[in-house]
């Protein structure tokens, strides 16, 4: 990454960086942003608006695991970065502003959709500048960036495109369909050749950094299940706290815990674990792409779509209008509510397996469960949907819990050494020098 120390107002991170409090407040915006995806979707949740949120929500991890990279090569608290990240995190903000008008153009006010190209130019562009400056004075790097740097302008290209053309050449349905279509291959475009063309360039210094960045990312993402769950715009008026309302909230909680405790208990940190092992630069490189760049996408739009799921399930259930548990959920809200849980799970078996090459079963039987449970699921009011999942859930975390043994001891205990080494030292230089 060049000669260490500063260079044009950029400081070098180091192999043992953790997150800075500058980061957590750039992801303040990424929680904004997440939540607002859903509003793509929240109406009616069809194929077609199901592929735009995820559209949207590629687009977004794109710019964020830029940051992420960012942070892992350059101390983000430093030198000129902090002024650079000021003003990408305004454009990030603009950028989720512009979410829900980002693929039709609403009268009165900005082009939602070109607001939303800009926006995304404006936030690739900046991050990539820096990885620029560390570039200069390296012939060979310096060419592997200037392809590079190519890519966000293509697909900001595209954005454009899909912007102003669809609807100028063709009617409603062939339109949407040449937009995704445009939209689909800007993504592409980020991913595959972005993959491809960075994959000799770019390294991971601080593999507890990359780590702990998506960690706290898909806690981010449980929170806005949680939030999904308690906030809806009839609840918060003063809808009576019945007892369906706490049993419904206590099963949104227990669901919401159990995918906190599938990722954190033991996965995330035999994969942290891996990822120091791997001591190998390009092999490193390309376990965090797949683990983390890649399949923690899934993981967060798993818990989006259950997010997704629960928004005013509280609120229509303490409606005095509704039956005492709620109305039946129907086919496609049981697909988002149980397909978001599944997709989760399936992607932390795929985590596990890259990682550590351990396939976890009792996740996938618990999908199996799950689509055994769903035809069921739509035809019972809301709670008894919820229950259904939660019993799921539950059942998933005592089985696994057991099952793991010595594997779950052995890796628990070994993040526990690592985190009482660091705060002795820690210690040890705060008497020292403090």
């Amino acid at each position: 990454m060049g000669s260490p120390g500063w260079s044009r107002g950029v400081r070098l991170g180091a192999p043992g960086s953790r997150t800075t409090r500058l980061e957590l407040f750039y992801d303040l915006v990424f929680v904004f942003a997440f939540f607002n995806v859903t509003a793509l979707t929240s109406r009616e949740p069809t194929a077609s608006n199901l592929l735009r949120c995820l559209l949207v929500l590629g687009l977004l991890w794109w710019c964020w695991t830029g940051f992420a990279g960012l942070g892992n090569a350059v101390r983000a608290d430093q030198g000129l970065l902090p002024v650079l990240g000021f003003v990408t995190v305004t454009a990030t903000f603009l950028l989720a502003l512009s979410m829900p008008g980002a693929f039709l153009d609403e009268p009165g006010g900005l082009h939602g959709p070109l607001v939303f190209a800009g926006c995304y130019f404006l936030v690739r562009a900046s991050q990539l500048s820096v990885f620029g400056v560390l570039a200069r004075g390296d012939p060979v790097r310096w060419r592997q960036w200037t392809r590079l740097a190519l890519l966000p302008v293509g697909a900001t290209a595209l954005l454009v495109v899909s912007a102003v053309l669809p609807h100028r050449i063709a009617g409603d349905g062939i339109a949407t369909a040449l937009q995704l279509a445009l939209w689909t291959l800007a993504l592409l475009l980020e991913y595959v050749a972005g993959v491809r063309l960075g994959g000799a360039y770019w390294s991971v210094l601080s593999a507890g950094h990359w780590a702990e960045r998506h960690a706290l990312m898909v806690l981010i993402a449980l929170g806005e299940s949680i939030i999904a769950l308690g906030v809806g715009p009839k609840f918060v008026t003063g809808l009576p706290l019945t007892w369906p309302v706490v049993i419904a909230a206590t099963l949104g909680i227990a669901v919401a815990s159990v995918l906190w405790w599938t990722y954190f208990d033991t996965l995330a940190l035999a994969m942290e674990q891996a990822l120091h092992r791997s001591r190998d630069p390009v092999s490193r490189a390309r376990l965090a792409r797949d683990a983390y760049t890649y399949l923690h996408l899934p993981i967060v739009a798993g818990v989006i779509f259950f997010a997704l799921g629960l928004k005013d399930l509280l609120a229509e259930v303490a409606d005095p209008g509704n039956p005492d548990w709620g109305l039946p959920l129907g086919g496609r809200w049981v697909l988002v509510l149980y397909g978001g849980v599944s997709l989760y799970l399936l992607s932390l078996v795929a985590c596990g397996l890259r990682t550590v090459r351990v396939l976890r079963w009792p996740p996938v039987l618990a999908v199996l469960a799950l689509g055994a449970f769903a035809p069921l699921g739509a035809r019972v009011p809301e709670v008894g949907a919820l229950a259904l999942l939660a019993l799921v859930c539950v059942a998933l975390v005592v089985v696994e819990t057991r099952g793991q043994g010595r594997r779950r001891h052995r890796v628990r205990q070994l993040a526990l050494a690592e985190q009482e080494a660091t705060e002795a030292e820690q210690s040890r230089w705060r008497h020292e020098h403090l």
